[in-house]
């Protein structure tokens, strides 16, 4: 018997955030998940009046289903903190650090994690820029701060193209950043309650792992466990737990990487809350140890609190 047994669970999904269709699929898989483990589970679809939500449907413990703006970034969390619902994942500060891009890579640079090189503008700059602002040559990956599930996000081989690029990013939450592309294999490391549990590689149809290869069936191939050294395997996974503990998560957390020709490991991100839905990668590296989707679930329930 589950801790959260007999209570009622709240399975926050859908929301507000340009993550929205992903959620709701994150939510429904999450749900019939719990279900099946015989909890009691309520599906609640995250609006502007989320706390009388919560009231009405008497929520015990929340089950957080949701991506991006208001669900990735801290501000449910620290609703729920208000409320005094416990709830899964990470608390308040490290949802928040995660979704900021910027200052993660502050923190990944300060623990000693390799980063590909960047700058930093404006969204009013946008529609300016060229190559000539930034030290490294194209092609080069365009990206909005806090944003995920590579919403807004461009790779970017002809210098004319830039621009278009850096407009499209300003469209969404942050600063525009830059990156110089490095090529290499895609590889993401799932962290459960502090410890790695594998690297899993991803191989797009296309040259970039977008919104599109992400969430469209068939579009991309996954290798688990990754096609890589036993070495570096060993150290992308403390790489992951490194950026993990660094953040000061909670739950479960995807980690994502650049694994160079030469071995360096590139961090990109930590998710805080990374999806949950049929083609996840988190599930599927949890199957390859194992651990079964609803159990996943319920481990991740079992480890709800309140974080403050």
């Amino acid at each position: 018997m589950g801790k959260w047994t007999g209570k009622k669970v709240a399975v926050l999904y859908g929301g507000r955030s340009s993550e929205r269709e992903v959620s709701l699929k994150t939510g429904a898989a999450c749900a019939e998940a719990l279900d099946t483990r015989g909890l009691d589970v309520t599906l609640v679809d995250v609006g502007l009046d989320v706390a009388a939500q919560l009231r009405a449907c008497g929520a015990e413990v929340a089950f957080i289903a949701l991506h991006g703006r208001y669900g990735e970034d801290g501000s449910i969390q620290g609703l729920l903190e208000s409320l005094g619902i416990p709830y899964t994942g990470s608390g308040v500060l490290a949802s928040a650090v995660g979704m900021d891009k910027v200052l993660s890579k502050l923190l990944f640079k300060s623990l000693g994690l390799a980063l590909t090189d960047y700058r930093v503008y404006p969204p009013e700059r946008a529609a300016t820029l060229h190559g000539k602002d930034f030290p490294f040559t194209f092609p080069v990956v365009v990206k909005p701060a806090c944003e995920g599930s590579s919403v807004g996000v461009s790779l970017v081989k002809d210098p004319t193209h830039l621009p278009a690029a850096c407009v499209e990013a300003a469209r969404w939450k942050g600063d525009v950043i830059i990156e110089k592309y490095v090529k290499g294999k895609e590889v993401q490391v799932a962290v459960l309650d502090g410890q790695a549990m594998g690297v899993i590689e991803v191989v797009p149809a296309n040259e970039f792992y977008d919104y599109a290869a992400k969430y469209t069936a068939g579009t991309t191939q996954y290798f688990y466990p990754a096609r890589i050294s036993e070495a570096d395997t060993h150290r992308l996974k403390e790489a992951a737990e490194l950026a993990h503990r660094g953040l000061g998560c909670a739950g479960v957390t995807r980690t994502d990487f650049i694994l160079a020709a030469d071995g360096t490991a590139y961090i990109l991100e930590v998710n805080t809350l990374p999806g949950m839905t049929a083609s996840s990668l988190v599930p599927k590296i949890a199957a390859g140890n194992g651990i079964s989707f609803p159990e996943l679930c319920e481990r991740l329930l079992d480890g709800a609190s309140l974080k403050s």
